[in-house]
């Protein structure tokens, strides 16, 4: 099966969107089987590992990297139709986020009038190219394009590649990213103290746990969500700087307001002050759990909290996502931290799941943009607020990724409903979605059965 579990390996990394012309279905169907021996598999990825920890052994390698390169592929529902599958019948892969395609999901609070014009355009598949470096990755396109003998055109283009120096493996605004990802069954064989243990089916269709039917082609994939988010990086730490109380540290209303600190460290475990060893440490930065009673140590509304609840709710496996993306755009400059945002930069996130409507959409639409969750209980409707709330206020949005209707005001209430001196107002989206889309990434055996035609036999009767 294609890669999904544990992250591909990788300095950089490119989305290709593209769209497939209706004359050039066939002979793009018929050079697929030629590039499927490119997809990374999970045995790649392994191999991948090993060959880098050698590397970095070797110490006539020192600041050299090892060429490698990983490829993933996936189709939207309108490239599924495209490539002649019967998606309103026999194919229909049942999941209507994805069948809807994300520019028409109304859940999210988007506001598509605002996206990347090439968003906006009718997207047939992503090739997802990472690397070593972005010549690696360049290298690969151009193999990839010949294989396919150009039967696919780019509609957009974004490259990302990791922050430098110390900044490697955090995002624009700081914080330690990847943390607090699921293990999942028979695939992950290190599970971290305190990491969430799921299904195949979680991640993976027609396993275990994926209660949907499926086509039968459809096993082993999964559905990749893309979004495409710009970062008011400068913006951001205005702001926290300018309302952390007096005397707290730096960044401790940044923390507060994200559930960690930059280091990685969850403020449930370090509610006052940083920890740095703690936040480096994977044998404890996933090992706790909220008091769902409380927001003394965590604030109910605080971004990892709304996207992982954790004990704040009975069981959260079926929401449960792989996070994959990659940082773009450059550093903040010094010019940009005295006047704002001048150069793009964000994320280019990237998620797995059997289950868009449980997965992606679920945690932005009912946790991230909900001001009323998390409930103290959701054993049966109406929920219950958490202590200190109303049914008419509660927690707040995620501060980080949620979104008002129409992009509206938001605001985070960080003590209790009423209380002015806990009440904050968020001025602005510090996270805008500036593009995004649902697509399906089909397993090695399907994309060799379903996917690709068989190429035409040369022999000829006489």
């Amino acid at each position: 099966m294609p890669h999904r579990g544990g992250g591909l390996p990788k300095k950089a990394e490119t989305y290709y969107f593209f769209r497939i012309e209706g004359t050039e279905v066939e002979a793009f169907r018929s050079q697929l089987a030629a590039l499927v021996p490119l997809i990374t598999t999970s045995a790649d990825v392994a191999s991948h590992r090993v060959k880098i920890s050698e590397h970095k052994r070797d110490s006539a390698n020192n600041n050299k990297w090892l060429r490698l390169s990983g490829v993933n592929l996936a189709f939207t529902q309108k490239g599924l139709k495209q490539l002649g599958f019967h998606v309103e019948s026999t194919d229909k892969i049942n999941d209507a986020a994805f069948e809807e395609s994300m520019i028409n999901d109304k859940t999210l609070n988007d506001q598509p009038n605002t996206w990347l014009p090439e968003f906006r355009q009718d997207i047939h598949g992503l090739l997802v190219i990472t690397g070593d470096s972005q010549d690696t990755i360049n290298a690969r396109l151009l193999e990839i394009q010949a294989i396919l003998k150009n039967t696919i055109h780019g509609v957009k283009r974004a490259d990302g590649h990791v922050r430098p120096g110390k900044e490697d493996g955090h995002e624009h605004f700081g914080y330690l990213d990847g943390v607090s990802q699921p293990a999942v069954l028979g695939v992950d064989d290190n599970v971290s103290p305190g990491q969430e243990l799921v299904r195949q089916g979680i991640i993976l269709l027609g396993r275990e746990g994926d209660t949907v039917a499926r086509p039968s082609w459809a096993l082993d994939g999964s559905f990749l969500t893309f979004r495409y988010l710009s970062q008011r990086v400068p913006e951001f730490q205005r702001f926290v700087d300018s309302k952390n109380p007096r005397d707290a540290p730096k960044d401790f209303l940044g923390a507060r307001l994200v559930g960690r600190w930059k280091s990685g460290a969850p403020v449930d475990l370090t509610p006052l002050k940083d920890d740095e060893k703690l936040g480096k440490d994977p044998n404890r930065n996933e090992n706790f759990r909220y008091d769902p009673f409380s927001q003394e140590r965590c604030p109910f509304a605080a971004h990892t909290r709304k996207t992982n609840p954790r004990s704040d709710l009975p069981s959260t496996e079926i929401h449960r996502i792989l996070r994959r993306g990659i940082q773009f755009g450059p550093e903040v400059t010094d010019e940009e931290r005295q006047k704002g945002t001048i150069h793009d930069r964000g994320l280019l996130f990237k998620a797995y799941q059997s289950n868009n409507i449980n997965g992606f959409q679920f945690i932005q639409s009912s946790w991230a943009n909900n001001t009323h969750f998390p409930f103290l209980s959701t054993a049966s409707p109406p929920f219950p607020p958490k202590p200190g709330f109303t049914d008419a206020q509660g927690p707040g949005f995620d501060t980080i990724i949620g979104q008002a209707p129409g992009g509206g005001d938001r605001d985070i209430v960080l003590t209790r409903a009423g209380d002015p001196a806990g009440n904050l107002d968020l001025p602005v989206e510090w996270v805008v979605t500036k593009g995004g889309e649902y697509f399906f990434s089909p397993s090695i055996p399907a994309l060799k059965s379903k996917f690709a035609l068989a190429a035409p036999s040369s022999h000829k009767e006489l």
